[in-house]
């Protein structure tokens, strides 16, 4: 039980990547304060953690709100006494389009969903993490942006690629705090974001781009951020942890 009586704050837990994370920390002795945009999907995470015997709570908001950030560390403390971890895993995609043509109505959508919203985590988690004595604060970020891209990806990547840096600022300001920050990269992964896996040729090409000719299972990626989560960990921060499956050393 890697996580026992460690409380966890997990985003974008309706689905994919937040939703493998909220069951693998479960089953790992975490109690999960669970946000997302999507309520009933939400609902249906939370219930099926309390099915099988494990604690939870869901909160239902924007991660682009100041306000969600506060509420989610509110819950936590208000329900099971301190804080923990942060797995900020919000994010999107927008629309794939080369600069020139991108509204700046999208810029704005993917920084503030990517990148403003993990600013604001930090803003309310840290605080709760020193109260609690430490913890360890995690952002999906992605290795588009770091070691690769794709045209019309150039709001998400610079999204994704200011994430790293803010996570090496914030390891500086807080090691002392007993904090540790850290960055979660990973590759291709079988979420919504992938687009449409039923199309062979599609997902045959997802799968060229990595060295293990496969893209990843979301449990895959929630056992990495697991990594970061426990005391396995215990001297890993500012760190731009790759998770890709070979993405960025793959080139045949």
């Amino acid at each position: 039980m890697q996580l026992e009586n460690k409380t966890i704050i997990v985003t974008g837990a309706s689905s994919g990547i937040g939703e493998a994370a909220a069951y693998v920390f479960a089953s790992e002795g975490a109690n999960l304060v669970l946000g997302a945009r999507r309520k009933e999907e939400l609902r249906r995470v939370e219930n099926t953690i309390k099915e099988k015997g494990g604690r939870a709570i869901s909160v239902v908001g924007d991660a682009r709100a100041e306000t969600f950030a506060e509420q989610l560390v509110e819950a936590a403390e208000n329900a099971f006494g301190r804080l923990h971890v942060g797995f900020n895993n919000a994010g999107t995609m927008g629309d794939m389009v080369p600069v020139p043509d991108m509204s700046a109505d999208n810029w704005r959508s993917v920084v503030e969903t990517n990148l403003s919203s993990a600013f604001f985590a930090a803003k309310h988690q840290i605080p709760a993490m020193k109260r609690a004595g430490g913890g360890s604060i995690i952002f999906t970020s992605s290795f588009v942006g770091h070691t690769a891209s794709f045209p019309g990806m150039g709001a998400y990547a610079a999204a994704k690629a200011g994430l790293v840096g803010l996570v090496q600022t914030l390891a500086t300001e807080h090691g002392a705090d007993g904090i540790r920050a850290n960055a979660l990269l990973p590759g291709g992964t079988k979420t919504p974001m992938a687009g449409d896996l039923d199309n062979a040729d599609h997902l045959g090409f997802l799968k060229s781009l990595h060295a293990l000719k496969r893209i990843a299972e979301p449990a895959e990626i929630a056992r990495a951020a697991l990594f970061l989560a426990s005391d396995a960990s215990s001297f890993v921060t500012g760190t731009a942890l790759i998770a890709d499956g070979g993405n960025s050393i793959n080139k045949v």
